[in-house]
């Protein structure tokens, strides 16, 4: 029916949503544009529709002088020499952005917006741009991007503090607050260091402030850069603070190697762990808890706990090259990514209990991957790359996975090979 194709008062609205969603609104409100008086055009009935279906193009006009009041109606004369002249609503115009606003029902919105942007600029002038660029951030953190602004400022007057970021005293900021915000106090910083002789803006500082923090998160946030390097530990690192090493956690499975006294369960820095001289020949990394621990004595054994968030532990341990080292993950997705990555590290990772035959005989095991990895993996081998793009299409079912902690224990210790081996 052609009635449905008319502009209606929801349909309007829908476009000023629109405008808002998009930030345009806001963006208005701190810098206008000079686009208001602003006129939507509207989509009406032709002289043909009036003729067949008045009744309905009465109705739909009426609706929209009815809701006139933010907005002011044009009209346009439609139907003179067929049905007789008859004047239509053509376009909608708002005075000011205000209204459009009010039409939209965001006026409290916009009011909270304006208080937080001067707030902005009172602690200091360049954060008016970033908030005129990023106006619905501005609203989604609320008071938490005055916060935000205090240690990016805080940032810019101590370069290289030295200090663990527990250690700063900022009121109202802790540790947990600065985990949470990393991306917009970077985005922030870059806002309030502009580098004039560059050539590079403001916007271009804060894009690549996105590129180097990238908002990830779940397996992701501990793939994207290949060595297990936490996103806290990339801040504290950027920033200069001090921040802790990086652990690693390992059980030696030979009780023949001579270890601190009786000690099998071992935790170490990442430091500390590369320069161990261990006499081990095969490693079996694994991120389940109890399948670390659960693992059996071999000989010439060591097992290495969650590997695969911790890709620097064994990039630095130069000693591990010479080890055959399996790596056990769960048979989904982001398990293979993981070995993708690992093999970034250590090229001849193989995996075990990753196959397909072991993912169909625990069908009764399978669980839900709610996002699965959509990345193109090229360090797997021929039947890994076929089962991972197989779990990706769905061709088990939609996001299927199989956690490692759910394999049956006698097939996994068969899998694994004699302790000879």
């Amino acid at each position: 029916m052609p009635v449905d194709s008319w502009t209606t008062v929801s349909g309007l609205r829908a476009q000023s949503l629109k405008a808002w969603n998009s930030g345009a609104l806001l963006r208005e409100l701190l810098e206008p544009s000079g686009a208001y008086p602003r006129r939507r055009t509207l989509k009406r009935p032709t002289a043909g529709e009036l003729l067949s279906d008045y009744g309905a193009a009465r109705s739909w006009a009426a609706e929209l002088f009815a809701a006139a009041g933010q907005f002011n109606l044009e009209t346009t004369e439609v139907g003179r020499n067929t049905i007789g002249s008859n004047r239509i609503p053509a376009a909608a115009v708002f005075a000011t952005v205000k209204d459009e606003i009010g039409f939209v029902g965001k006026t409290r919105e916009a009011t909270r917006f304006r208080e937080l942007a001067a707030s902005l600029r009172g602690l200091d002038p360049l954060l008016h741009a970033w908030a005129a660029r990023r106006p619905l951030r501005v609203l989604a953190l609320g008071p938490d991007v005055l916060a935000a602004a205090r240690v990016a400022l805080w940032l810019r007057d101590n370069p290289e503090p030295g200090i663990y970021v527990r250690q700063l005293g900022l009121p109202g900021v802790h540790t947990k607050f600065i985990e949470g915000h990393r991306q917009d106090i970077n985005q922030l910083l870059a806002a309030l260091t502009p580098c004039p002789d560059s050539g590079r803006t403001e916007v271009d500082a804060e894009r690549a402030v996105e590129e180097v923090e990238p908002d990830v998160t779940g397996a992701d946030a501990t793939l994207e850069n290949g060595v297990g390097r936490t996103a806290a530990a990339r801040f504290a690192r950027r920033h200069g603070f001090l921040h802790p090493p990086e652990l690693v956690r390992f059980r030696i499975l030979d009780p023949a190697i001579p270890a601190l006294g009786g000690a099998r369960d071992i935790t170490v820095t990442a430091e500390a762990f590369s320069t161990l001289q261990l006499p081990v020949h095969k490693v079996i990394a694994t991120e389940n808890q109890v399948n670390f621990l659960a693992l059996p004595e071999r000989p010439g054994t060591l097992a290495l706990y969650g590997a695969g968030y911790g890709f620097s532990s064994l990039r630095d341990a130069a000693w591990l090259r010479n080890c055959k080292i399996l790596y056990w993950g769960d048979i989904d997705t982001h398990g293979f990514h993981i070995l993708d990555q690992l093999r970034a590290v250590h090229p001849l990772v193989e995996s075990v209990l990753m196959d397909e035959e072991t993912l169909l005989a625990h069908r009764d095991a399978w669980g839900q991957e709610p996002s699965p990895s959509r990345a193109a993996l090229t360090r797997l081998t021929p039947e890994e790359s076929e089962l991972y793009v197989s779990l990706g299409n769905a061709a088990y079912g939609s996001g299927v996975r199989l956690e490692q902690e759910l394999i049956n224990w006698d097939w996994a210790l068969e899998r694994l090979g004699s302790p000879a081996s």
